[in-house]
């Protein structure tokens, strides 16, 4: 069966061969000097695949598997990962600044160092994923989905978590300044340490988080639960009530 892949842009073929499946096709060229920046790749199956730094930028991968697949140092910026399925997939410093997100299934993933600034993730779910020292700076979280997430460390300057969900999260020593929590569930969380200054939580749940020592200048806590909530070393006075 003849099968193409074609630059989302231009129309143009980018690759076309021989080839039972799509995935097959690009296995047997991804050694090449093949340029699949800007391809469309929409709904196609690549789950498993090794993927480790291949510059798939501005390309279009909307709803598309990728289920376990090693986009370990790959570079996404900008592409389209709408709905696309990402479970357990390898995103190790990977690049995804700009990508649209929206409604993705990144469950387990692993996404350490990852860049994702200003990315789109309304909506994904991130259960359990691992977003260890992440940059997730003016992202767009909301409504998102990330149950017992490691953010350890993780980079979120002014990101947009309204309405989303951190039950048991570990934000330990996260930088969450002027980052937009209003009527977020933070239930359970870690946030030891987190950089919480200039933050909206108004109506957030805050019930039997862990907020030791964190800084919460000029947060914004009207209407927020923190029942039960361990609050040791922290200066609840500066914070806004």
């Amino acid at each position: 069966m003849r099968i193409e892949i074609r630059n989302r842009f231009s129309h143009e073929i980018t690759l076309s061969g021989e080839a039972e499946t799509l995935k097959q096709l690009l296995k047997a060229h991804l050694n090449s000097d093949l340029d699949l920046r800007g391809v469309d790749l929409a709904g196609a199956n690549l789950a498993g695949m090794d993927l480790h730094k291949i510059d798939l930028s501005r390309s279009n991968l909307a709803g598309a598997n990728l289920t376990r697949s090693n986009l370990s140092h790959a570079v996404l910026s900008r592409s389209n990962l709408t709905k696309s399925i990402l479970i357990g997939a390898n995103l190790t410093r990977a690049v995804l600044n700009g990508a649209n997100l929206t409604g993705a299934d990144l469950t387990m993933a692993r996404m350490a160092e990852a860049s994702i600034a200003g990315a789109d993730l309304y909506w994904a779910n991130l259960t359990c994923a691992d977003l260890t020292k992440a940059n997730l700076s003016e992202a767009n979280l909301a409504r998102s989905t990330l149950v017992n997430a490691i953010l350890v460390e993780a980079d979120l300057f002014w990101a947009d978590l309204g309405a989303a969900n951190l039950t048991m999260a570990d934000l330990t020593k996260a930088s969450l300044t002027v980052a937009s929590l209003a009527k977020a569930c933070l239930t359970g969380a870690n946030l030891t340490g987190a950089i919480l200054a200039g933050s909206d939580l108004r109506s957030a749940d805050l019930s039997e988080a862990i907020l030791t020592g964190a800084d919460m200048v000029e947060a914004n806590l009207n209407a927020a639960n923190l029942a039960f909530a361990n609050v040791e070393g922290v200066d609840l006075s500066v914070a806004k009530r």
